[in-house]
């Protein structure tokens, strides 16, 4: 073995594990997740809607996608969480990362939830209320996706910030319908059991609205931290 002379250097030989670690994901893989995790929840806001507009015998054929969509963003939640953890140099804060993935996985479910509740509760047909919701809900999880795919650009705050706009406006519309139909169950036209199962549909729906307000406000200061 040479020994080094005057003025050289010993160079360390690096384990090939750690340099994979401190170097930063190749192709945006973190953004890869995020835009599938994205993906599943527009989906499974899709599939809310086309159980609404179902009868009872399609809504067996319906859920069979929602296991697939839960598996999907499952996958999407592990794979991030695991690039995560073997990460050292992330594009963005390590706790955004998780953030970011975490609120995807729970908008999802959340919306699968009410899928399958629309199923438990056996409800002939739905009034235009929970029509109106699975609309608005479609619009949010298609903003929402419009958005998360500019992060891997560097998008300008500017971009961002009216996209954010938009989430935040059909989040109010969001409320004002829930108001209304919050109203309507405790008119008297419903038996006490109708108004639990309706209660805890929009409901359902009102939480997933909530969250994706919550992760186009986590984006908007992701990039602000940034600029």
């Amino acid at each position: 073995m040479k020994t080094p002379g005057y003025g050289e250097e010993m160079i360390p030989i690096m384990n090939f594990n750690f340099l994979a670690k401190i170097l930063p994901p190749p192709e945006n893989k973190f953004y890869n997740f995020f835009e599938e995790g994205a993906e599943v929840c527009e989906l499974s806001s899709q599939l809310f809607y086309q159980i609404v507009h179902s009868d009872l015998k399609e809504r067996e054929e319906y859920l069979i996608h929602a296991r697939t969509y839960k598996r999907r963003a499952t996958e999407a939640l592990q794979g991030s969480l695991a690039l995560l953890n073997a990460s050292f140099i992330t594009p963005i804060d390590r706790e955004d990362i998780q953030l970011i993935s975490l609120y995807l996985y729970r908008s999802t479910k959340v919306i699968l939830k009410a899928c399958v509740n629309l199923r438990i509760y056996k409800i002939d047909s739905y009034n235009d209320i929970v029509k109106k919701q699975a609309e608005i809900l479609i619009k949010s999880t298609e903003e929402l996706r419009a958005l998360i795919s500019t992060l891997k650009k560097n998008p300008h705050l500017k971009d961002v910030t009216e996209r954010n706009y938009k989430i935040k406006d059909i989040e109010n519309r969001g409320d004002e319908i829930l108001f209304t139909a919050t109203e309507e169950i405790f008119s008297g036209k419903y038996d006490a059991l109708s108004v639990l199962k309706l209660r805890d549909i929009y409901k359902g729906i009102e939480n997933a609205l909530d969250m994706c307000s919550a992760i186009s406000d986590l984006i908007v200061n992701i990039v602000l931290k940034h600029s």
